[in-house]
């Protein structure tokens, strides 16, 4: 069925619908990507408008496909070890802590939008590495069912990993072969230490989340406005312990959030102890 192109008043409710569901603020610019991601959706189930697409989201009854929705619209594109200044402040962090674990609690990092999970793996493979035998836990979270699903198999195109060190490349990845051949897994063991669960950090945070020695809030905040922005950051900072470090994008600033975390370097906040 043909459907003609997003009006801009039907545009306007889905820029309101991702905004109720995930604090996401999509600008005028993404009208092209909205319409052309729900487009399938229309097709799929034979809807003869971006409104009646809207009313079917809206009525109550199709959670399922209200959350399929979501994912389409807030899905975005990463690769394994981005921001390597990030990667190595980490690495500091689980050496310092490697002297001193305190009483055998575990060292928590979080991954708090972890889309397709190159940068929890990335993550997890600084810290088998530093850490090695010692307790540690990565936490991946999504509000993106679809992207969790993709990043528990651990399965990449092999143009995503150039940033990896060929040392990690060895250690912690398989080289696909035959008809898997241009793509790698991550093995096995490294990827049953990433737990990874969908979290909206749009709304109260799970009671069994726990508390993190670093978070990775990275490239979030550029779709939230400015007190959405400060709910979430401030959510997030609740789960971070006295002393632990928050990193983000290299785009976003947390300047009006002073009160609660002081800089270190441009993208890299701590929180006071």
């Amino acid at each position: 069925m043909e459907h003609s192109a997003i009006s801009q008043g039907e545009f306007a409710r889905f820029q309101r619908f991702i905004f109720d569901m995930a604090g996401i603020t999509m600008s005028d610019s993404k009208k092209a990507l909205v319409s052309g991601r729900l487009a399938k959706r229309l097709q799929h189930l034979g809807l003869p408008s971006y409104d009646a697409y809207f009313r079917l989201l809206t009525d109550g009854a199709h959670k399922d496909e209200a959350q399929l929705a979501v994912d389409l619209l807030t899905t975005n594109e990463t690769y394994f070890f981005r921001e390597m200044r990030h990667f190595e402040l980490l690495r500091e962090a689980a050496e310092a802590e490697r002297h001193h674990l305190r009483g055998g609690a575990p060292f928590r990092v979080w991954s708090a939008a972890c889309s397709s999970g190159e940068e929890p793996y990335s993550i997890a493979m600084v810290l088998a590495d530093v850490l090695g035998a010692a307790p540690w836990e990565v936490t991946a979270s999504d509000i993106s069912t679809r992207v969790l699903q993709r990043a528990r198999t651990g399965h990449y195109p092999l143009e995503r990993t150039s940033h990896v060190p060929p040392d990690y490349l060895r250690r912690y990845c398989l080289k696909g072969v035959r008809e898997q051949q241009g793509t790698l897994l991550v093995n096995r063991a490294l990827r049953e230490r990433v737990q990874f669960r969908q979290v909206n950090l749009n709304t109260t945070l799970p009671g069994d989340l726990g508390t993190f020695d670093i978070v990775f809030l990275r490239n979030v905040m550029i779709y939230f406005n400015g007190a959405t922005k400060r709910q979430v950051v401030t959510r997030v900072l609740g789960r971070l312990r006295p002393g632990g470090h928050l990193f983000i994008g290299h785009s976003e600033s947390l300047q009006d959030l002073g009160d609660m975390i002081r800089p270190v370097i441009p993208s890299v906040y701590r929180k006071p102890e």
